[in-house]
């Protein structure tokens, strides 16, 4: 029993030591000719993201006939594990949900698509949270690395572009939030 005891003791005891290694606590340098101590660094960082690249979209003079589709490579860096990231897109319009382009005249619609690096794309609805797209960017704005792969597409439908007025400016702006995961 005795023995028992002592082993247990010892398993204790080096565990204990064992933890305390883990803690890394300083170890203080003696009196000498030299000395030397020892003290451990610890760093991390926050998840964070980043759009960079994007344009402005000028849809000006277009043909009625055919739709008026302005497309843009940009570039989304995520520093998670796995480069996840979402994305809300809201536009500026006052005309309900959905994404439109406003002038005195009126309004009209347009649609908004996202695709990622790996070639996900997706629809996206105003204001709605889209989840799942994955980054291979490896610098926060694409300038090392892999080229900018994110895509950014813009659509106003010809029967859209039929209900405008001519020669009158119809405007907005899309807001893209893009979160890691």
């Amino acid at each position: 029993m005795t023995a028992l005891l002592s082993r247990s003791a010892v398993a204790i005891l080096l565990a204990t030591a064992l933890t305390n290694q883990a803690l890394a606590t300083p170890t203080q340098g003696t009196l000498g000719s030299t000395s030397t101590g020892v003290i451990t660094i610890n760093a991390s960082v926050p998840n964070r993201i980043q759009i960079s690249g994007l344009s402005d979209v000028s849809l000006l003079n277009q043909d009625p006939t055919v739709n008026a589709v302005s497309t843009q490579t940009l570039c989304v860096w995520s520093n998670t594990s796995t480069h996840g990231y979402n994305v809300t897109a809201t536009g500026s319009s006052t005309a309900g949900s959905g994404f439109n382009l406003a002038s005195t005249a009126g309004t009209v619609p347009y649609a908004v698509n996202w695709t990622d690096a790996k070639a996900t794309s997706a629809a996206l609805t105003s204001g709605t949270n889209k989840i799942g797209f994955k980054s291979t960017a490896t610098s926060p704005t694409c300038s090392s690395g892999p080229a900018a792969a994110e895509a950014l597409k813009v659509t106003v439908l010809s029967t859209d572009l039929q209900t405008m007025q001519a020669a009158t400016t119809y405007t907005g702006t899309l807001t893209l939030v893009v979160p890691p995961e």
